[in-house]
C-alpha cells in the first residue's frame, strides 16, 4: 500500500536547495525553446567530468541513415571485448541531448566498465512520435553490427535511458525480443514511463513535484503525441506502452529506479510488477527520499550517487557476469 504523504522521507535537502536555485519549470505555452534552455541550465561543468575516449559518429540502419551519436570507451587499459550499452536520453522525448547526458554517459561508462552509445534521437514538437522510436531502433541495429569494430562484444548488449529514455529503452527491449534480435542481456531503466496510466496514485501526489510536474509532464504529452488519447492505457501502442505487449515473457532482465517524489513513480513500480509476473527478473528500486531525475544529479548529492551506484551496480553484473 503507498504512504500517505505525511508518512513518507522528504526530499534529499541538498537535492531540495539545488532545485530551489534552478527550478525547472515549463508549460507548453512557454515552448519548447525555452523548456530546452531551462534543462541546458542544471549541467555540471566540463571540468568536473572524468577523461576518457569519446568520438562523435553519424550511424544508421535502413532508410534510417543520419543518427548522430556519440560514443563513450570506459578508461580501462585495453578497448576490446568491452560490452556495449546504447543509452537513451531523457527529456520527455522532447528536450535534452547528447551535451545535456554527458555526465550520465560517462558515469554509466565508467560505472559499467562499457562502451556506452549515447543517441541523438530526433525530438518532438518538430518531430513527433513515432521518429524517436525509429532513431532508437536504428542506433540499436547499428550497435549490434558495429559492436566488434567498436571494440564491443555483440553478446553483451543492453539499453539504458531516463525517463523518456527509460522509455525508449524499454520499447527497445521489447522490439528486440519481438524481431529476434539484437539480443540484450539488459535493460536499466531509471524512472521510465512504460504503463502510462495516468490515473495512477503518484500522478496525483506528485503533481507539483520539482523537475516533472504536471505542466511539465503536459507539455512532454502534447508535443510528443499530439492528438493521441492518453485516458485509457491500455489503447496505447506497444511503441508508447510497451506493457500493453501481449506477454513480457523472455524479456531482458531488468533494474527499474524510481523515485518516491515523482509522478512517474507507480508507471515504473507497475512495469515491474508486470515483468516480474512474466518471469522475467526484474529489481525494483524506489528511491524515498529523490524526486525524478535524480541519475543526471548525482554529481550534486550523496544520496543520489547511492541511488545511481545501485542501478549501475545491476548493469555493471548483468554485462561482466564473471566478475
Amino acid at each position: 500500500m503507498t504512504e500517505t504523504t505525511s508518512e513518507r522521507p522528504g526530499i534529499d535537502p541538498i537535492l531540495k536547495m539545488l532545485l530551489d536555485a534552478v527550478p525547472l519549470e515549463f508549460t507548453v505555452d512557454d515552448g519548447v525553446e525555452v523548456a530546452r534552455e531551462r534543462f541546458r541550465a542544471v549541467t555540471p561543468p566540463a571540468e568536473m567530468l572524468p577523461d576518457m575516449r569519446i568520438e562523435e559518429r553519424t550511424v544508421g540502419y535502413g532508410e534510417l541513415v543520419d543518427v548522430p551519436v556519440r560514443i563513450y570507451w570506459p578508461p580501462v587499459e585495453a578497448h576490446t571485448d568491452l560490452p556495449v550499452v546504447v543509452f537513451y536520453h531523457g527529456g520527455g522525448w522532447a528536450i535534452g541531448d547528447l551535451d545535456t547526458h554527458d555526465h550520465v554517459a560517462r558515469a554509466h561508462a565508467i560505472g559499467a566498465e562499457a562502451i556506452v552509445v549515447s543517441v541523438d534521437y530526433r525530438l518532438a514538437p518538430e518531430h513527433p512520435f513515432p521518429a524517436g522510436v525509429d532513431d532508437a531502433w536504428a542506433a540499436l541495429q547499428w550497435v549490434a553490427e558495429n559492436a566488434v569494430e567498436l571494440g564491443g562484444d555483440p553478446t553483451r548488449i543492453a539499453v539504458a535511458g531516463d525517463s523518456a529514455g527509460g522509455n525508449l529503452s524499454a520499447v527497445m527491449a521489447l522490439r528486440a525480443r519481438d524481431a529476434g534480435g539484437p539480443p540484450l542481456v539488459f535493460q536499466l531503466l531509471w524512472y521510465p514511463v512504460a504503463v502510462g496510466d495516468l490515473s495512477a496514485p503518484s500522478f496525483t501526489e506528485n503533481a507539483d513535484a520539482p523537475i516533472l510536474n504536471a505542466d511539465v509532464m503536459t507539455a512532454f504529452l502534447t508535443w510528443y503525441l499530439p492528438g493521441l488519447d492518453m485516458s485509457d492505457s491500455t489503447t496505447l501502442p506497444t511503441d508508447v506502452a510497451p506493457a500493453n505487449a501481449e506477454t513480457l515473457a523472455g524479456l531482458a532482465p531488468a533494474f527499474v529506479g524510481t523515485a518516491e517524489h515523482d509522478p512517474l513513480r507507480d508507471d515504473g513500480g507497475k512495469y515491474a510488477e508486470l515483468l516480474a509476473a512474466a518471469g522475467v527478473p526484474v529489481q525494483l528500486s524506489n528511491e524515498p527520499t529523490m524526486v525524478h531525475g535524480y541519475v543526471s544529479l548525482a554529481m550534486a548529492s550523496p544520496a543520489a550517487t547511492e541511488a545511481a551506484n545501485r542501478g549501475l551496480a545491476a548493469l555493471r553484473a548483468a554485462l561482466h557476469p564473471g566478475g
